[in-house]
């Protein structure tokens, strides 16, 4: 159990981090203001008074997906 939390932990880091990659794509760096706001205001702000997937929920819009993770790992 304390493996799969660790993966799952991972997943949502990859899928984080994408949100900026594609702002990258889009403004030409991952230091955008806006993706780095967006993601203050719904995950860190919100600290504990929601659960981690509502959280993540509001700053992606959607779901975790695993596709970030596995193209970081390099296995897509």
């Amino acid at each position: 159990a304390g493996y799969y939390s660790y993966k799952w932990a991972e997943v949502l880091s990859a899928d984080a981090w994408s949100a900026f990659e594609e702002s990258a794509a889009e403004r030409g760096s991952v230091l955008d203001v806006e993706t780095g706001r967006r993601y203050r205001q719904s995950v860190l702000e919100a600290g504990g008074s929601r659960s981690a997937m509502d959280s993540f929920k509001a700053f992606r819009g959607r779901e975790p997906r695993i596709d970030a993770l596995l193209r970081h790992q390099g296995l897509a």
